[in-house]
C-alpha cells in the first residue's frame, strides 16, 4: 500500500503550532449538521443533489432536483458525501459504515441509485468528505485515521494514509472530516480539538484549535461540515452542534486561505465518450480480459461478431449486443486479430489467431460465421519457441497476399510467421525475428501500407516494415516522454480504415485511463485522446486501465453503422464485477474529436 506521510522538514516546521496550547474559537450552537450536497451534472442539465442517511431504515437516501430515491444499504451506514465525477460530471454518492465499508453509487436524474465500487478500511469508517474539483475523497476512520482515496470510479482504489496517531499530529481517535479551499480539516476527538492540514503542501500539518460553543468547550470532536464560509463541529459529548467561521479557524493559525489545488498533477483535459454495450463480466478473476477482435459481416451488419480473450482460460464469442455465443476454454490466451478471405480447403475463410500463454503455442481457429463458432483448424500444435507469446496481430501483404502472424514474447522479442494451408490445416513457418528494448504487447498491421505499429509498452508505439524481409528499423510515432497525453503503459492498438490508405490510428494508454488518436498516414500526427465514462442511462461504466482494444470502420449494425471500437475494461464497476469488454460506437469518438467515419 503506498502513503503519503508528513515529511520531516514539513513536520519540524509545524512542531511549534502542535506543541502549543490551541487556540480557542469562539461559536455558537446551532442545529444538526446539514446533509451532503453537491451540483452535479444529471443527463444534460446541472441539478443540485442532496443526500443523507436514514438511521431507522438503515438506507441511503438522495434527492435529485425534487426526484427522491432511497436505496437500502447491506451494512450499518455512518455518512455519506457526494461528489461530481471529475470526467463525467454525473453525481456519485460515497457511504461509509461501521464494518469500514465505502461504497460508491451513481446518482441518477430519477433519484435512482446504482451500486458502483466497494471500497474498504479495516475498522469503522465515520465520515467522509469529497472535492469534485479535485477528485479527492477523504475518510476519517475512526481508530486509524485519515485516508486519501482517488473518487473516479474507474480510478485506482488504493488509499493514501494522510494522518494518523502516533505517526503523525492525531493524538487518538478522529471521527470526522470536511473540506474548506486548500484546508483538510479533521477532527482530533479526544482533545475536542480540530486540525488543520495544506492540500497545497503535501497535506502538511498547519496547526490545532479548540472549539468553544456558548462559553463551554468541547470536550470530543464528532462530525465536521463545511458549507459556504463557516463550519458546524459536532460536540459527541454534549450531543450538541457548534457553528464558527473557517476565516477564524485560519486567523488563529496565522494562515491565509486561498484556493484549492490538486494534489496530484492534473490529467489532460480529454473528450469523453460512453460505451452502448458491454459483455458479460469473464468467467476468470482478477486480471483476466485482454484482447478484442472485430469481425464485420458484410451482407447482415447487425450479425457482426467481437471475439475477445481470457488470458486465465481462453476464447469469448459476442454478438453486436454484448452476448456470450461461445467460450472456448483453450488456455490462457493473450491477444487475439484476424483477416476474412484466408484460403483453406479451397473456400475462403475468416482466420483467427491468437497466443497461447499456457503451451506456448499460435491457436488457429475458422470463425465459423453462419454457426457462430470458433473451430481449430491448427495443423497440430504451433510452437512459437518463446518462453511468453504475449502480445499479437495479422498481416496481409499488399506485395503477395501471403498472410503473417506476428507475436512478442514479454521480454520484448517479436517473431513473424508465414501461415499457409497444409492438407486443410494452417501451419505457420518462422520468417523473421526481431527485438525491442523493453517489453512490448499491443500491434497491429497496415495491409495498405505494409507497415506494422508495435506499443513498447513503458516507451512509446513504432513504426516498422510489416515485409518477412524488412529488418528491424524503426521509427517512433510517439513516445511517452514526449507527449503528455500518453502515460505508460501503452497497451492496444488498431486502425479505424477511411480507404485510399488513409484512416486513424488508435491506442490504449493504460496510465491514465484513455485513448490516443493519430493520423494513418506517416508521420502518424496526434490528433487527441479520448476516455470512456460512464453511461449512465444504460447502466454502463468507463472504461479504465485498458489493455487490448480493436476498431472497425465497418457497419456493425444499428447504432455502430460507423463503425466501433471495443475496449478491454481493466476495472469493471457499476457495480464491481471481473472484467469485460466496452462497445463504443465510433461515430461517437469522430464528433468528440471532430474526426471522420468511412
Amino acid at each position: 500500500m503506498r502513503t503519503i506521510l508528513m515529511t520531516t522538514a514539513a513536520m519540524l516546521a509545524a512542531g511549534a503550532a502542535w506543541a502549543q496550547e490551541p487556540t480557542a474559537i469562539d461559536g455558537r450552537v446551532v442545529d444538526a449538521g446539514p446533509s451532503a450536497g453537491v451540483t452535479a451534472r444529471a443527463g444534460e442539465a446541472l441539478v443540485p443533489v442532496r443526500a443523507r442517511i436514514d438511521e431507522d431504515a438503515n438506507a441511503l437516501v438522495v434527492d435529485v432536483a425534487g426526484r427522491a430515491g432511497t436505496r437500502p444499504l447491506d451494512f450499518a451506514g455512518e455518512n455519506v458525501c457526494l461528489i461530481a465525477g471529475a470526467r463525467d460530471g454525473l453525481p456519485y454518492a460515497f457511504v461509509v459504515g461501521d464494518g469500514g465499508e465505502i461504497q460508491q453509487f451513481l446518482i441518477g436524474r430519477d433519484g435512482s441509485i446504482a451500486p458502483v465500487r466497494r471500497l474498504n478500511v479495516p475498522t469503522t469508517a465515520t465520515q467522509c468528505a469529497a472535492d469534485s474539483a479535485t477528485g479527492d475523497l477523504y475518510v476519517a476512520e475512526e481508530a486509524v485515521g485519515v485516508w486519501r482515496f482517488n473518487a473516479d470510479a474507474e480510478a485506482d482504489p488504493s488509499p493514501q494514509i494522510v494522518d494518523a496517531p502516533r505517526l503523525g499530529r492525531l493524538t487518538g481517535e478522529t471521527k470526522g472530516v470536511a473540506l474548506h479551499g486548500p484546508w483538510l480539516i479533521v477532527a482530533d476527538s479526544e482533545t475536542g480539538g480540530l486540525n488543520l492540514y495544506d492540500r497545497r503542501a503535501d497535506h502538511a500539518f498547519v496547526g490545532r484549535v479548540a472549539v468553544v460553543g456558548d462559553g463551554a468547550p468541547v470536550a470530543e470532536t464528532g462530525w465536521l461540515y463545511a458549507e459556504g464560509e463557516r463550519l458546524r463541529v459536532q460536540d459527541d459529548a454534549a450531543d450538541r452542534w457548534i457553528e464558527v467561521e473557517v476565516a477564524a479557524i485560519a486567523a488563529a493559525l496565522g494562515v491565509e486561505a486561498g484556493a484549492p489545488a490538486p494534489t496530484a498533477a492534473p490529467e489532460p483535459d480529454f473528450a469523453v465518450v460512453v460505451a452502448t454495450v458491454e459483455t458479460p463480466p469473464m468467467p476468470s478473476f482478477g486480471d483476466a480480459a485482454d484482447d478484442p477482435a472485430i469481425w464485420a459481416n458484410p451482407t447482415d451488419p447487425a450479425a457482426s461478431l467481437v471475439i475477445g480473450t481470457d488470458k486465465k482460460g481462453g476464447l469469448g464469442l459476442y454478438d453486436m449486443a454484448g452476448r456470450e455465443l461461445q467460450y472456448l476454454p483453450v488456455g490462457n490466451v493473450n491477444n487475439v486479430d484476424l483477416r476474412a478471405g484466408f484460403r483453406l480447403g479451397g473456400e475462403e475463410i475468416v482466420l483467427v489467431a491468437a497466443s497461447n500463454r499456457t503451451d506456448q503455442t499460435i491457436g488457429l481457429y475458422r470463425l465459423d460465421v453462419e454457426a457462430r463458432r470458433l473451430v481449430d483448424v491448427a495443423d497440430g500444435p504451433q510452437a512459437t519457441g518463446q518462453g511468453d507469446p504475449y502480445g499479437l496481430c495479422l498481416y496481409r501483404s499488399p506485395r503477395d497476399g501471403a498472410t503473417y502472424v506476428f507475436i512478442n514474447d514479454s521480454n520484448g522479442e517479436m517473431r513473424q510467421w508465414r501461415l499457409t494451408e497444409q492438407g486443410g490445416r494452417v501451419r505457420a513457418d518462422v520468417v523473421r525475428d526481431f527485438a525491442f528494448a523493453t517489453q512490448a504487447e499491443g500491434c497491429v498491421a497496415d495491409d495498405v501500407h505494409g507497415v506494422i505499429y508495435v506499443g513498447e509498452e513503458d516507451v512509446g508505439l513504432w513504426r516498422l516494415s510489416a515485409e518477412p524481409d524488412g529488418g528491424g528499423e524503426m521509427t517512433a510515432v510517439a513516445r511517452v516522454a514526449d507527449n503528455p497525453a500518453l502515460k505508460d503503459d501503452i497497451e492496444g492498438v488498431a486502425i479505424y480504415d477511411l480507404g485510399d490508405g488513409d484512416g486513424y490510428l488508435v491506442a490504449s494508454s493504460q496510465g491514465n485511463d484513455s485513448y490516443a488518436v493519430f493520423e494513418r498516414r506517416a508521420p502518424n500526427r496526434y490528433l487527441g485522446s479520448f476516455a470512456v465514462v460512464a453511461n449512465a442511462a444504460a447502466g454502463i461504466d468507463g472504461a479504465s486501465e485498458t489493455d487490448g482494444l480493436d476498431v472497425s470502420s465497418a457497419d456493425l449494425g444499428p447504432g455502430f453503422e460507423a463503425g466501433a471500437i471495443v475496449v478491454q475494461d481493466g476495472r469493471n464497476v457499476l457495480p464491481s464485477q471481473n472484467q469485460n469488454f466496452k462497445y463504443v460506437p465510433w461515430s461517437a469518438v469522430a464528433a468528440a474529436l471532430g474526426l471522420r467515419t468511412r
